[in-house]
This record gives C-alpha cells, sequence and structure tokens, in this order.
C-alpha cells in the first residue's frame, strides 16, 4: 500500500524559505516519477513540481525559478526548497507520484503571511 507523509510546513513571512519533505512507501521509489502538489485554500489540487526518475525537472511558471525539487533514493524521500514565499503560495502541500496516484498523505500546511 502507498503512502506519503509529508513533513515541514509552517507560518513564515513573505520573501523567507522553507523546505519540505515527504517519505514514500509502499513503492519502487528510484523508477517512480515523483511531484509535489499543492491545494490552496477553496482552490484545486495543483502540482507545483515534478521530478523524474533521471533527475530531470518541471514547474509551472509560477513557481519556477523559487521552488527546486530533489530527491534521496536512499531514503525515498523526495524535497521541495522553497524560496522567496508570497502570500499566494498558501496551501497543503503534498507529494505523490507523477502523474499522481489516488493515494494521497496527510499534507503539511504552509502559510505565507507577515
Amino acid at each position: 500500500q502507498v503512502q506519503f507523509v509529508e513533513s515541514g510546513g509552517g507560518l513564515v513571512q513573505p520573501g523567507r524559505s522553507l523546505r519540505l519533505s515527504c517519505v514514500a512507501s509502499g513503492i519502487r521509489f528510484s523508477v517512480q516519477d515523483m511531484g509535489w502538489y499543492r491545494q490552496p485554500p477553496g482552490k484545486q489540487r495543483e502540482r507545483v513540481a515534478g521530478i523524474t526518475i533521471t533527475d530531470n525537472v518541471d514547474y509551472p511558471d509560477s513557481v519556477k525559478g523559487r521552488f527546486t525539487v530533489s530527491r534521496d533514493n536512499a531514503k525515498n524521500t523526495v524535497y521541495l526548497q522553497m524560496t522567496s514565499l508570497r502570500p499566494e503560495d498558501t496551501a497543503v502541500y503534498y507529494c505523490n507520484l507523477w502523474p499522481a496516484s489516488n493515494s494521497w498523505g496527510q499534507g503539511t500546511q504552509v502559510t505565507v503571511s507577515s
């Protein structure tokens, strides 16, 4: 059974940084493309980063240049380094396969506010 456990969220001021982590289990992590997704309050979930098994990465324009995704196959962990955070980055952040499976973790709340 696939499981994702996200951590690292919190309340930060605009312009600051956060690093999120996600540990995956129940999958052969090293052969899975992975993604980070977020769901802002009252909005649909959207993908904010993707990383392939060969470390190719992809971002939407809204976070390009500010977010960096990486992975550690030895730890079954995917990371999301977020810099220059904006209030509009406020959301619950999730990791999942890329494309996403139907199994979602609890997510980690990121709130950007002064």
